[in-house]
């Protein structure tokens, strides 16, 4: 009786690291994916064009085709994609309005970079 408790701790053991694991995969997918759904929203605050995010999404899709040994396909597909999107150009473009506000003509001396 003691032996097949000890066996029954053993089997709760290896199921709760188990656990542990998949949580801390799914805690990376989600932060991955909240990196993605930001970058997603600053460009569509900057008007991108749904052609421009097409070719990101299918340039991203293109690149995952083949899953690389070892990674999980999803945490994959959702890091290249963040990758493509903080490439952006639009994302490194400083846009007209900012560039021309009168709070950043105010004060000569602050010098814009």
């Amino acid at each position: 009786e003691l032996q097949q408790k000890v066996e029954e701790t053993e089997v709760l053991k290896m199921e709760l690291q188990m656990l542990e694991t998949e949580r801390v995969r799914l805690s990376l997918v989600e932060e991955k994916l909240l990196d993605v759904l930001q970058l997603l929203q600053q460009l569509r605050d900057l008007n991108i064009s749904k052609r421009a995010l097409g070719k990101i999404l299918l340039s991203t899709l293109e690149s995952c085709r083949d899953p690389q040994p070892g990674k999980a396909q999803l945490f994959e597909v959702l890091d290249t994609l963040q990758q493509e999107l903080a490439a952006c150009e639009l994302l490194h473009q400083q846009p007209l309005e900012q560039a021309q506000s009168p709070r950043s003509l105010a004060n000569p001396l602050v010098i814009s970079c």
